[in-house]
């Protein structure tokens, strides 16, 4: 405890030889860049109010088809938190709805290239089959008494969900292009 607060030099892993006279200093050959050029933090926001109705019209089109997956995802995680005290048989047509709609899309995906499934279907079945599943969905909820839950969440989570879509515009805001009109960046240069 003699060396209590006193600073302990420990010998070094590496061999370290001091700069001598044939060693030119590496600080003193290359210029300092980072104090020529002037420090630039850019933020821009993903969220913007469209300009027209057409635009904002446009923008949910494009967010749904982008976000759909995580749209219904979001929905069918807050009808599942609902149901889960009072409805259990509820809880378990809208979890075997959910099997069977991710069960056909990984169909879909596996054969989509093969001959057979070119012979058999001509044409792209997922507008048809996935809003069946969920009428098919909500006809069991209705059914099993689960409608009042179904209605409340669509009422809580469908405004959440459009404003969501009016409101985003992700790819606008790259760093590597222009920024767009509609986002406002936020510049801040020391």
């Amino acid at each position: 405890m003699t060396s209590y607060g006193a600073a302990v030099q420990r010998p070094s892993a590496t061999s370290s030889n001091p700069p001598s006279q044939t060693q030119p200093d590496e600080s003193k050959q290359t210029p300092n860049l980072e104090k020529n050029q002037p420090f630039s933090f850019q933020v821009t926001c993903p969220f913007s109010i469209p300009t027209t109705p057409e635009s904002a019209a446009a923008r949910i089109i494009k967010n749904l088809g982008k976000f759909g997956l995580y749209y219904t995802e979001f929905v069918w995680m807050v009808l599942f938190i609902a149901l889960i005290p009072q409805r259990k048989v509820s809880l378990v047509y809208l979890v075997a709805m959910k099997e069977v709609a991710i069960l056909y899309l990984l169909l879909l995906r596996a054969v989509a290239n093969t001959v057979l499934f070119r012979w058999l279907i001509a044409f792209d079945t997922r507008p048809i089959v996935l809003p069946l599943l969920a009428i098919g969905t909500c006809l069991a909820l209705v059914l099993t008494h689960a409608g009042i839950h179904l209605l409340i969440t669509l009422a809580a989570t469908l405004p959440i969900v459009l404003a969501h879509a009016v409101l985003w515009i992700a790819e606008d805001c790259s760093m590597n292009e222009e920024i767009n009109q509609e986002s406002v960046p936020l510049i801040h240069t020391v």
